[in-house]
Order: structure tokens, then C-alpha cells, then sequence
């Protein structure tokens, strides 16, 4: 995590297997308090392995319904334990992060989706082949001018 350089945008998605709460319990600057269920070991060591690196859970970071929160579902319960996690500083490129319903990617996980608003740095266009002439620029004074020096060059 340290090798990556902090120009380099990075995003990790996974099953943590770790139930982070929807209360931040003194995790605010890395849970949005937007999480479902009861918090658990795993989902402490999640938090604290987040603040360590400067992450924030982009899960948690917006207000969304049931459905559009659970991660995965068996027929004994319906939890959320996978996890889309970007640098703090970046939170604004994320502009939101759901569920989609009915989508398994797996036996029982669900599509976990994450909006994502990156700006491309544009190339400065470059000049190609001969200068333009400004024909519209050409007054009778600077016509002359231009005259004057073409017959100074041709003689």
C-alpha cells in the first residue's frame, strides 16, 4: 500500500468479510455512517486497517435503502460484508456507491457499484504545418508596409 505512489488513484473492492456497522463509533473519518447491521471483529480491523492507510468506505458514504445495501444473502440472513474502499482524499471522485438488487455475481454475493467522476487532463494542441495568414488582420497601412518589404527582399 505504501509503494503506490499518492498521484495514482487507487480503489479496492472486496469481500472483508466484516461487518462494519451503521454507526461510525469513533470512525468518522473513514465511515460515511451510512452501514448496515451490528459491527463485529472483522469489520473493526477493516476500520482500523482504513484509517491506518487514509481509506474511506465508500459504502458507507451515502444514504441508500435496504436493498441497495446488502452484499450478500442467504436464506439465513442478509449482511454486508463486501467493501469498495478509496484514499480519503479522493472522496470526491466517488459521486455514489450501491447495491444492485437481483444482480449475483456469485452463489449468494450481490453487485457491489460505485460511481466514479475522473477528469482527464487534456493535451494541449500543437500548431501543425505552416502559420495561418489573417487576411481579415490586413489593413491598407500594414498592406503597403508588406508590400514595401517584399520589394526591399526581391531587389
Amino acid at each position: 500500500m505504501r509503494s503506490i505512489p499518492p498521484a495514482e488513484r487507487l480503489f479496492i473492492g472486496a469481500d472483508f468479510n466484516g461487518h462494519i456497522g451503521f454507526i461510525a463509533c469513533g470512525y468518522d473519518e473513514v465511515h460515511g455512517g451510512f452501514g448496515f447491521g451490528d459491527m463485529n471483529v472483522g469489520g473493526t480491523s477493516l476500520l482500523d486497517f482504513a484509517r491506518e492507510f487514509e481509506l474511506v468506505i465508500a459504502n458507507s458514504s451515502f444514504p441508500n435503502r435496504g436493498e441497495h445495501l446488502v452484499t450478500f444473502q442467504s436464506t439465513l440472513a442478509k449482511t454486508h460484508i463486501d467493501y469498495l474502499l478509496l484514499r480519503r482524499y479522493d472522496r470526491g471522485l466517488c459521486k455514489d456507491c450501491k447495491v444492485i438488487p437481483g444482480k449475483s455475481l456469485a452463489t449468494q454475493h450481490r453487485l457491489l457499484l460505485m460511481d466514479v467522476g475522473i477528469m482527464m487532463k487534456r493535451k494541449k494542441r500543437t500548431a501543425r504545418g505552416r502559420p495561418r495568414i489573417r487576411w481579415g488582420a490586413l489593413t491598407k497601412d500594414k498592406a503597403q508596409e508588406l508590400k514595401g518589404r517584399l520589394l526591399v527582399v526581391g531587389s
